[in-house]
């Protein structure tokens, strides 16, 4: 199966062209290459909740995507507000999938403990923070990449006690 993915970017640098969107490369490479999944839609947002919020409801609810993966605003910074915004719009949460980015990551830099996104469920949406920098992204997305086809699949009722 080809999942439909979306990438979303906030960075109010990027917004602005001031920076190369670097991290939604190795974003999309990752997920190309090892997902096997097709890039739906790709937009950068400044770090705004409520532009974050209304990407992430067009990304899942029009795109449909199956996964929808968001790269920036997930530290400490005050303007760092992807995890708020993601809340917001959010269903449900799946709090084991940033834990073992989490623990994966901090094994390697005690950084990744400041990490602060989360995962969660819109419909059948997967939605996935990510870091803001290439690094970060492809470390915490290789920790759970092995996991990710299976949480689609569960999401999407193509496996598990709901399947229809």
């Amino acid at each position: 199966m080809r999942w439909k993915v979306a990438l979303l970017t906030a960075s109010d640098k990027g917004s602005r062209g001031e920076r190369e969107d670097t991290s939604a490369q190795v974003i999309r490479e990752l997920i190309e290459e090892e997902l096997h999944g097709d890039i739906v839609d790709y937009r950068i947002v400044p770090d705004d909740q409520d532009e974050i919020r209304a990407a992430l409801i067009e990304m899942a609810d029009y795109f449909q995507a199956d996964l929808v993966l968001t790269t920036g605003g997930v530290g400490l910074a005050y303007r760092d507000v992807t995890p708020e915004a993601t809340l917001m719009i959010a269903e449900r949460i799946v709090p084991g999938i940033p834990e073992a980015m989490r623990a994966t990551v901090t094994q390697r830099s005690r950084e990744g403990i400041l990490f602060r996104g989360i995962c969660a469920i819109r419909g059948r949406t997967l939605i996935l923070n990510l870091p803001g920098d290439p690094k970060g992204v492809h470390d915490h997305l290789m920790a759970i990449m092995d996991i990710l086809p299976e949480a689609l699949d569960q999401v999407k009722g193509l496996r598990g006690e709901n399947t229809k």
